[in-house]
């Protein structure tokens, strides 16, 4: 019975701490992303705001996590 336990928590403990160093990850991607589409906006090259409109189907999906990052965070704070 400990045993079952004692292995229970520590792959519930390994699962936590690789979805926060994911989580972590995809946020700090999205901050870098969003601070190149600014710097590429601002260009006047023509194919420097190209890649920067490109951006976009990066940014789109990682603001989807970010949501549902802060929406768990939100939850776990209410409950």
């Amino acid at each position: 019975m400990v045993s079952t336990v004692t292995s229970t928590t520590v792959t519930t403990v390994t699962l936590f701490g690789i979805s926060a160093l994911l989580g972590l990850a995809a946020v700090l991607m999205l901050i870098t992303y969003l601070g190149a589409k600014e710097l590429l906006e601002t260009s006047s090259s023509q194919r420097l705001r190209l890649l920067s409109r490109r951006l976009n189907v990066a940014v789109a999906p990682l603001l989807l996590v970010f949501a549902v990052i802060v929406g768990t965070r939100i939850a776990d704070v209410l409950s």
